[in-house]
């Protein structure tokens, strides 16, 4: 595949780092939001909603269900809910690569008794979506696959509803196809259970999921993480205002950056160790490898550890995301990483297992990848002027600028691809360096 059609960023080689940096809204908090807030009855304001790629396909996709959207001050949106039923129903809705808003819009619509198709980029239609398809095909919901069987895009169609049986979903693919159903569930006005199948990976992401919707009037009973139930009764409202959090994944860049590199610390602000983040849990797991790490209200500092970073072995599967960053870490600590239970890699924006070995090796690693594994060997000397593949992934890029703080210049394909998350992530970054 040729490269010249591509943006190309050249990183200067730098050594420290320092100085304060403001997170953009999360975009798991983000996404769900804005359609609890279209749901609710009532008006909500957001306030520091994130203004990326993925929300901004959100924000189509309900302004063409009939929703009054207004933007009103910078990163802050009024939503006039509907009140659980949606104005409009006929729509195409396009979702780029939103997984955020494909998969709990598939849910709320397959209840929302229209006729709605769902399709996105060609990347998200090989992101699959079987499992949560098959969950509401359980219930009566009337969905079709226009393309490849299991994966968008999709047609749905009204349909007769009936909950009385326990709504089965395997908790191994995706915490996302949970979080839909748990979302969508109260517009059927029936109580509805979940059986969780098998072990439910990236808790944290549900975590986040029921408690926007307690902010929204809407308690879930949970017996563990086996069963969910959703009362009859249960309605969204408006809590009239809400905050999002800064995105603590993006966090885990700037921590990063700031264990590797900065002795006077880097501040990042817009989160704290009471977030309701899964990927908060990424300062904490610097703070075991004896980064200096410290909170306050609404902001996490990092500095270098007095000793250089040991290799480490560890259990991932509670921060998918932020684990990335842990891979590029690997490359200033001392002998072998593993970092393990990753196997949701595999099915995200890219086949990032694959593509983080591939890009890791350029650098002058030795990787060595499993299903659900991957074990990172740092050189003796980082690899000057690699240029490295992004795979349309904005993770990529931004854990891939880190490299330049092992003073080494590093070239990143595509750099826009940051947009999905964090639109002037590079011009944050810079900064830091200089």
């Amino acid at each position: 595949m040729s490269h010249q059609h591509l943006e190309q960023l050249h990183l200067p080689a730098v050594t420290k780092a320092t100085g304060e940096i403001i997170l953009p809204g999360s975009k798991s908090i983000s996404n769900r939001t804005l359609l609890l807030a279209a749901l609710a009855k009532g008006t909500t304001e957001i306030r520091d909603l994130l203004a990326s790629d993925d929300t901004a396909r959100m924000l189509e996709a309900l302004e063409k269900l009939g929703i009054k959207l207004e933007n009103f001050a910078e990163n802050a949106w009024r939503v006039t809910g509907c009140n659980g039923d949606f104005a409009v129903k006929n729509a195409d809705l396009f979702l780029g690569n939103a997984g955020t808003a494909f998969r709990p819009l598939t849910a709320a619509l397959a209840l929302s008794n229209g006729n709605y198709t769902l399709h996105g980029v060609p990347r998200m239609h090989e992101r699959p979506i079987g499992d949560l398809v098959d969950a509401l095909l359980q219930i009566g919901a009337e969905i079709e696959y226009t393309g490849n069987d299991g994966f968008p895009p999709l047609s749905i169609s009204p349909a007769k509803l009936d909950l009385s049986k326990t709504i089965k979903i395997r908790g191994d693919v995706s915490s996302q196809f949970l979080t839909a159903l748990l979302m969508a569930l109260p517009l059927t006005k029936q109580t509805a259970t979940i059986e969780v199948v098998g072990e439910l990976i990236s808790k944290p992401y549900i975590e986040i999921t029921l408690n926007l919707m307690a902010k929204f009037g809407v308690q879930v009973e949970r017996d563990g993480w086996q069963r969910f139930t959703i009362l009859a009764s249960s309605e969204y409202i408006s809590p009239k205002q809400i905050y999002v959090e800064g995105d603590a994944s993006s966090a885990s860049y700037f921590l990063a950056a700031g264990a590797i590199a900065s002795q006077q610390g880097i501040k990042v602000k817009g989160v704290d160790f009471s977030s309701i983040q899964g990927d908060i849990k990424f300062a904490h797991e610097l703070e075991n490898l004896g980064v200096n790490i410290s909170n306050a209200d609404n902001s996490v500092t990092a500095k270098m550890p007095a000793q250089k970073i040991k290799g480490f072995t560890l259990d991932c599967n509670h921060i998918p995301d932020a684990a990335m960053t842990l891979a590029i870490l690997a490359l200033f600590a001392e002998g072998t990483t593993t970092l393990k239970n990753i196997a949701s890699w595999r099915v995200k924006e890219t086949d990032r297992i694959a593509a983080m070995a591939t890009e890791l090796r350029k650098v002058g690693a030795t990787v060595i990848e499993g299903a659900d594994y991957i074990k990172i060997t740092p050189p003796a000397q980082l690899t000057p002027n690699a240029v490295i593949d992004t795979y349309d992934d904005h993770r990529m890029a931004m854990c891939f600028s880190l490299v330049s703080l092992g003073g080494v210049p590093i070239t990143i394909n595509d750099p826009n691809c940051v947009a999905k998350t964090f639109p002037n992530y590079f011009a944050e970054f810079k900064k830091l360096v200089s």
